[in-house]
C-alpha cells in the first residue's frame, strides 16, 4: 500500500438507512473517528486475516477519497481532491456495542490491523462525474451493500470542511465517507468483491 497516506479519518453514519439498521440516531454534524494507518491494505484479491476471535466482524463497504493538496478556506472538493478508491471499514461489532456503553474510544473496534483495506486509487475527475455511478460490495457472490454519493448525509464538500475547520486537512490524507446500509458479519472463507459501476475494482478473500 502506497506509504504517502497520512491520517486517515472515517465518518461515521453517514447514510440514513445505515444508521437506522443499526438502531443510531442520524447525526446532525458529521461523526468523525481515526484509523491508523498500519490499518492500511490493498484490496488484491489475497487473503485477508482477521481478528475473529473478538466476535463477529462486519464489512462497510465505503468510497474513500484522497487529498491532493494543502487545504485552503473556499477551496472546491473538485480542486481538493486528486484521487479515489474504495473501501471496507472492518468493525469488531461486538466490541463496539461494549465500548459505546461504556463510552471508550471506537479505537479497539476499529482500528485494528487490516481493518482498512482499500482498492488501487484512480482519478477523481469530478464529484457531478461520481455520482453518476453507485459502488456495490458482492459477498460470495450476492450483493450485499450498493451506495452512492447523492445519498450521503454529508456531502464530501461538508466533510472536507468539517474536518479541515476541526482536526486540519493537508496532502495525503485519505477519508472513508460513510458506508450505505446492508453491513453484515463476514466468515473465513468469505470473498469480498467491489465494483464502481461494472467495473470489479478490488476483493480479498476472509482468513
Amino acid at each position: 500500500m502506497n506509504t504517502s497516506i497520512r491520517n486517515v479519518y472515517c465518518v461515521g453514519r453517514n447514510y440514513k438507512l445505515h444508521a437506522a439498521e443499526l438502531g443510531n440516531a442520524v447525526p446532525e454534524q458529521p461523526m468523525i473517528f481515526l484509523k491508523p494507518s498500519h490499518a492500511v491494505v490493498s484490496l488484491d484479491g489475497s487473503k485477508l486475516p482477521l481478528p475473529q476471535q473478538q466476535g463477529e466482524v462486519h464489512y462497510e463497504a465505503e468510497l474513500v477519497i484522497r487529498i491532493g493538496k494543502p487545504y485552503e478556506s473556499g477551496i472546491s472538493v473538485n480542486e481538493l481532491v486528486t484521487e479515489m478508491a474504495f473501501g471496507i471499514d472492518f468493525t469488531l461489532r461486538d466490541v463496539q456495542n461494549v465500548i459505546k456503553q461504556k463510552g471508550h474510544p471506537w479505537t479497539a473496534a476499529k482500528g485494528f490491523k487490516n481493518a482498512a483495506p482499500i482498492t488501487e486509487f484512480i482519478p477523481f475527475t469530478s464529484l457531478d462525474k461520481v455520482k453518476e455511478q453507485d459502488f456495490t460490495l458482492i459477498k460470495n457472490g450476492n450483493e450485499v451493500q450498493r451506495g452512492n454519493v447523492k445519498d450521503m448525509i454529508f456531502s464530501l464538500q461538508e466533510i472536507v470542511d468539517y474536518i479541515a475547520e476541526h482536526y486540519g486537512l493537508g496532502e495525503g490524507d485519505i477519508i472513508f465517507t460513510g458506508t450505505p446500509a446492508g453491513v453484515g458479519p463476514v466468515a473465513e472463507g468469505d470473498r469480498l468483491e467491489i465494483y464502481w459501476g461494472d467495473q470489479s475494482v478490488g476483493s480479498c478473500i476472509i482468513a
